[in-house]
């Protein structure tokens, strides 16, 4: 069993195997002196697209323009509202803000930490009204309309997307996927009777290429998927200055491209996906075989049967989680926290009147979740290091009691 520091992400290794491939991708642009556009860009979004089992693959910028793109492109703007989840990155609620929307706030199932199609009926029944004239939700007291909502994959795992989508075919909401750590992530609709991939579901969804994601570029990069080819025109023009072709702009957008070297590195990277991500599921088989002993103190993570998680994050939670953390932090053990505070009591959004308590499902999660090092190359020999510190830290610290008593599995 290996004794060296174990760290939360190793982004060394894999770039070390793919070494020539993608130094002949950065070699490839050199010799065309193409950079920005052109066929390194369209291979991939067409591979992606693929992937992704949609018509359209648009590559931007960075996840965070994919999502403010999309929302843009489905014609989400000012004078409405978004509904999303309170534990998620920032980037989720600054999309829909920077889209020129309103963010408002549903919580999550204490069990997947994803949306909860109870809570957003409940918000739907007691803070809106619907008009089935105009076909519009309006908030009763801001007097907003609701028009769309952003269930987040989060860590990896699709949200119950069945209900919701059922919920916005009743209220005329638009739905637009946060898939940014979720490429691959399958869904199992009951009422399509199939599996879906992550990013096929709502009218369009949002990818991020952020080095340390499931596919992962060599700097930032980010994708919008959808199956419409309004809005994927739409987030061509977006992305490039608001223009159909050079220099001729039917509105202002911007500078949101993604770049040729970026897209040739994630097409060189595609192809292995789908085997990184089994990696990642064999890791955490593992993670909850060897954790089996604290099954009653630590929450390990729930993947339902209509979920194929891909684990971007694995994430396990216990009532003394900041203990937990400091222990393993002393063996050498990186650990990430996925996220110390919902967004509704960020000082970002104080101005929407949230206070503690509103949301207590994600506030209890902000409070226990301790992501623990997950990746295709983690050994087996570094989990069982990663266990032992853990387990050890439990014997140490106080007994370790889950506050808010999650579905453990």
């Amino acid at each position: 069993m290996t004794k060296a520091p174990v760290p939360f992400l190793d982004l060394v290794r894999p770039h070390a195997e793919l070494e020539d491939e993608l130094v002949e991708v950065v070699r490839s642009a050199l010799r065309a002196a193409a950079f920005v556009g052109g066929p390194m860009v369209e291979d991939f979004e067409q591979a992606f697209a693929d992937y992704c089992q949609t018509r359209f693959a648009v590559g931007v910028a960075s996840g965070t323009d994919a999502l403010r793109f999309a929302l843009m492109a489905a014609g989400i703007g000012r004078g409405q509202t978004v509904l999303t989840v309170p534990n998620t990155f920032i980037a989720t609620a600054e999309a829909i803000t920077q889209a020129g929307a309103q963010v408002d706030f549903v919580d999550v199932d204490a069990r997947t930490l994803s949306m909860d199609p109870l809570k957003l009926r409940e918000y739907i029944e007691t803070k809106c009204q619907f008009e089935p004239a105009a076909g519009r939700l309006i908030n009763t007291q801001t007097l907003s309309a609701v028009t769309a909502v952003v269930p987040v994959h989060l860590y990896g795992q699709p949200a119950d997307m069945d209900p919701i989508i059922e919920l916005a075919a009743r209220y005329q909401l638009t739905v637009i996927e946060d898939a940014c750590q979720a490429h691959g992530a399958e869904y199992l609709s009951r009422s399509e009777k199939r599996w879906l991939k992550a990013g096929s579901m709502g009218r369009a969804a949002a990818f991020s290429f952020y080095p340390g994601k499931n596919l992962g570029a060599c700097g930032e990069g980010g994708a919008v998927t959808t199956n419409d080819e309004e809005v994927a025109a739409k987030v061509r023009m977006l992305r490039d200055h608001g223009q159909r072709r050079k220099y001729y702009h039917e509105m202002e957008g911007y500078n949101g491209r993604l770049d040729a070297i970026q897209a040739g590195i994630l097409l060189a990277k595609l192809k292995y996906l789908p085997d990184w991500n089994e990696r990642r599921r064999e890791k955490a088989a593992h993670y909850r075989e060897l954790l089996a002993p604290a099954d009653h103190d630590l929450a390990l993570p729930l993947e339902p049967e209509w979920a194929r998680t891909v684990y971007h994050l694995y994430v396990v939670r216990a009532k003394e989680r900041d203990q937990l953390k400091d222990c393993l932090s002393e063996a050498g053990i990186g650990t990430g926290i996925h996220y110390p505070i919902p967004l509704h009591l960020q000082n970002a959004y104080l101005s929407l009147g949230y206070r503690e308590g509103d949301f207590p499902a994600a506030e209890c999660a902000s409070r226990e979740v301790l992501s623990l090092p997950m990746y295709p190359e983690l050994t087996l020999s570094q989990q069982s290091y990663v266990v032992e510190q853990l387990l050890d830290a439990r014997t140490v610290s106080t007994q370790v009691q889950l506050s808010c008593q999650p579905a453990l599995c």
